[in-house]
């Protein structure tokens, strides 16, 4: 492959949500994945890659990884050389969603980022793999690296999101669309209207997996991503 792979990272996650998957892609393209500590906008996150990022390249996001693959694909479509949509969404912020999170935020000020973790983590994990050790330990290990100031910013990110969803029509890349079986904050009903949208776009569903398909279900997601460089 002529391009970089870029990875980028979702909600309190950096590259170990993609450790499990790399592996198998290195000896077709370079790989570099992205996170987003630092950052309170998609649009900023979506800059940030954009000045850090070869001339073109394949961009594959999870989560609001995504949401920022979606923004800058709109800043600069003719860059991307391909597209990968993972366990995501494009609608703006719902009814009541500010206050969810916002207790959230609240519990990692108060009680630190290890409550935070106990209280949000397992959610996001489909739960045959919520008791696994080998699952949850090094995804919590992850979220103790964050701090709640990284954690607000980014939950800020996300409450002032675009609704991406008008831009989908506006995808020509080769384009898949992947989610977790289990998925129960993204659901496979969400990203099949996603993919409808698109031109041409692949869906891929992860069996026994849930929010974190890309680690959870690694072999099957990075079988995935093979044919879709290939494509």
């Amino acid at each position: 492959m002529r391009h970089e792979l870029l990875l980028l990272s979702g909600l309190l996650c950096d590259e170990t949500v993609w450790s499990r998957l790399t592996p198998d892609l290195a000896d077709m393209i370079p790989v570099r994945a992205f996170d987003f500590r630092g950052f309170d906008s998609i649009g900023a996150m979506a800059e940030y890659v954009l000045d850090n990022a070869p001339a073109t390249f394949a961009l594959a996001g999870h989560s609001m990884g995504a949401r920022v693959a979606l923004e800058i694909h709109r800043r600069a479509p003719d860059r991307i050389d391909r597209l990968a949509l993972l366990d995501t969404g494009t609608h703006p912020a719902k009814q009541g969603e500010a206050e969810s999170r916002q207790k959230l935020v609240d519990l990692a000020h108060a009680q630190g980022m290890a409550a935070l973790a106990d209280r949000w983590l397992p959610p996001m994990l489909a739960p045959a793999n919520r008791a696994q050790a080998s699952m949850i330990d090094p995804l919590r290990d992850m979220v103790l690296r964050m701090t709640p100031d990284i954690y607000e910013a980014q939950v800020k990110a996300l409450l002032n999101r675009p609704d991406a969803a008008a831009g989908l029509g506006q995808i020509r890349c080769p384009t898949l669309v992947g989610v977790g079986q289990h998925d129960e904050w993204s659901p496979s009903g969400q990203h099949q209207l996603i993919a409808q949208h698109i031109d041409g776009a692949s869906l891929v569903v992860f069996p026994d997996s849930g929010h974190m398909a890309p680690f959870e279900a690694s072999r099957e997601v990075a079988a995935a991503l093979r044919a879709w460089l290939e494509h």
